[in-house]
């Protein structure tokens, strides 16, 4: 399996590590990276846990909203130039996030945050790769994947070291730097884009030809279909769920008689198993497909979620990040791969800006829901308890619906 990896990887190095690169770069606008300086931005406006949640939701949804348009400009502009306005939305993001004095520029940058980074920067290296490889679309979603678990490991615990030091506004200030100066390696990682594009754009006239007419599914036809809408909670409980606990990192100490630093200091292991399951997933993918290896990714998040109530013993949270990482690196990679195996890569971008766009709305919904519930005093046990049927029905619906025939 690593053979093979290798020998792609070697074959197509720039590329693919264009994908890494931008999923990377997206942990600027991730809840993961955003949320560890939930304490600080709190402080300096005088919010609670739930005005906190709902000021991230509303940035989020706008964001949301947005991107059901933003996210198709992929299939229309050079990948070169999406990529540079990208880029370069997420240097300013970072900068007004860095300089905002009320709650309600904080909505402004937090949708700022949420479009390029989360999602139009994730949307640029992940599209990219379901959409430019065919036989091996599973291992170039799964190295590229790798660039999220990088930013998990990483960025949480630099991100909460430098707010001790320099305090969560020049961190951001300092961020939009890096990510502006990221913009020439990410081009030059983009060389021979032209030459790719042409020969992917030839490839898919000729098998619409033998087709016999368009092959690939639109937005509209895929929203025709009864099975999309099977398929949309397990689609959001990831996000969802995932976002939530991301968001409130201090709530889960707190509840459990842990430090921040113990929860946060604790997502490399997320992150390594995020990793590894997603390389094995790669592979898998590409043998057996993504719709034989999806049904039941979102079991690990369940029992996650039910594992963390059996004691407060600290060591407990690495069971908790273990599972959640097998979700996580399922999810990344067999979703992406799913949508260009049900209705083909030539509309991918509007396809997935839809997606995208659903997925940012449950990442807004699951902090304001979680931070709402905490607000009504509702316990910790039973937020997660919740959550986890929310698991369980949407893997049904998840095992229905691949099965279902194509209209």
């Amino acid at each position: 399996m690593l053979v093979d990896y290798w020998r792609f990887a070697r074959a197509n190095p720039r590329f693919l590590g264009f994908g890494f690169f931008l999923a990377f770069l997206s942990s600027a606008g991730q809840t993961y990276f955003i949320g560890v300086f939930g304490p600080g931005i709190r402080s300096d406006f005088g919010l609670d846990a739930g005005s906190w949640g709902q000021i991230y939701m509303l940035g989020t949804l706008a964001s949301a909203l947005v991107i059901n348009w933003s996210g198709t400009l992929i299939d229309r502009l050079d990948l070169r130039l999406f990529t540079s306005l990208v880029l370069a939305g997420l240097a300013c993001a970072c900068l007004v996030m860095g300089s905002v004095t009320s709650p309600l520029l904080l909505v402004a940058a937090i949708f700022m945050l949420r479009q390029f980074g989360q999602g139009l920067a994730s949307h640029a290296g992940i599209t990219s790769m379901a959409r430019y490889y065919d036989h091996d679309r599973g291992k170039a979603i799964a190295l590229a994947a790798i660039g999220y678990a990088f930013g998990e490991a990483l960025l949480p615990v630099a991100g909460l070291y430098l707010a001790t030091l320099w305090g969560w506004r020049d961190t951001f200030q300092v961020v939009a730097l890096v990510v502006l100066l990221s913009l020439l390696p990410a081009l030059w990682l983009l060389k021979g884009q032209k030459l790719r594009h042409a020969t992917h754009t030839a490839a898919l006239d000729e098998r619409a030809a033998e087709a016999g007419g368009q092959s690939d599914y639109t937005r509209r036809q895929m929203l025709a279909e009864s099975r999309f809408y099977y398929l949309l909670p397990a689609m959001i409980a990831t996000p969802m769920i995932g976002t939530a606990l991301f968001f409130f990192p201090d709530e889960i100490a707190r509840a459990k008689g842990w430090s921040s630093l113990w929860v946060t200091g604790n997502y490399w292991l997320y992150s390594i198993v995020s990793v590894t399951v997603t390389v094995y997933s790669g592979v898998l993918i590409d043998r057996f497909s993504a719709r034989r290896v999806l049904p039941f990714f979102l079991l690990p998040l369940g029992l996650s979620l039910l594992v963390i109530n059996l004691s407060s013993h600290e060591y407990l949270v690495w069971a908790f990040m273990l599972l959640q990482g097998m979700t996580s690196g399922l999810y990344f990679t067999g979703l992406s791969a799913l949508w260009a195996e049900l209705y083909g890569p030539r509309h991918l971008g509007a396809i997935k800006s839809l997606t995208n766009a659903i997925m940012v709305f449950s990442s807004a919904l699951g902090p304001a829901a979680v931070g709402t519930l905490l607000q009504w005093q509702v316990s910790f046990f039973a937020i997660t308890i919740l959550l986890a049927a929310f698991c369980a029905i949407a893997t049904l619906l998840l095992f229905y619906a691949l099965r279902m025939p194509s209209n």
